[in-house]
């Protein structure tokens, strides 16, 4: 009895059992938030403003945490890429002053030296608002400001199937090195898809 007491007033114990439940505090305020959103105000897609910075790194974090494919460093190149002036679209969803969701696009590089083309992503959707329409508005979004833009074309790297939905297609002219072709599309706006290696940009290396 007098060791499990003498333990339990530890102070360095005290001090793990507080930050514990903060923690545990700030993600049930945090989930609290994400859910009052859901019933909350119109959801809109917007272009990021200077304030959205680090809710895009926390729902980029969040959205990719559990996925399938992941690199672990989504959030790194979101910001790499504002840092670099590379974010051609950048688009958040809010709903009720929440940021569920968000879009990326930047320009890519063709050995053909072809310009105008653009790789989409990271795409990103909390998990508590997935599969309800949020990241098909998103991309939808992304890819008519491209079209906008005069882009040539764009091209992904995610599921075959979903991106399919978009107009995605395998270019088998088109090479990402390192990665299985089927997981590879592009999506032409004018013209034919060009033949050549894509380079993305350096954000996206580790």
């Amino acid at each position: 009895m007098l060791a499990e007491s003498a333990q339990a007033s530890d102070p360095s114990n005290l001090v793990e059992l507080a930050l514990g439940a903060l923690a545990g505090l700030v993600a049930v305020i945090g989930l609290a938030w994400f859910l009052l959103a859901r019933s909350t105000g119109v959801l809109a897609i917007r272009g990021e403003t200077r304030d959205d910075a680090d809710a895009i790194e926390a729902v980029t974090l969040a959205a990719f945490r559990k996925a399938e494919h992941r690199s672990g460093t989504e959030q790194a190149i979101v910001r790499r890429l504002r840092r670099d002036g590379a974010l051609t679209v950048s688009l958040v969803a809010e709903q009720g002053g929440a940021v569920l969701g968000h879009v990326a696009a930047s320009p890519i590089r063709l050995s053909g030296g072809e310009s105008g083309w653009f790789g989409l992503g990271p795409v990103s959707v909390h998990p508590h608002f997935q599969r309800k329409g949020i990241g098909r508005r998103l991309v939808d979004q992304a890819l008519d400001e491209l079209r906008a833009r005069g882009a040539i074309g764009c091209v992904v790297l995610g599921d075959p199937v979903y991106y399919s939905r978009f107009g995605f297609a395998a270019a088998p002219g088109l090479v990402l090195p390192g990665v299985p072709p089927e997981y590879f599309q592009a999506l032409v706006f004018s013209g034919s898809a060009p033949t050549g290696t894509v380079s993305y940009h350096a954000a996206f290396d580790d």
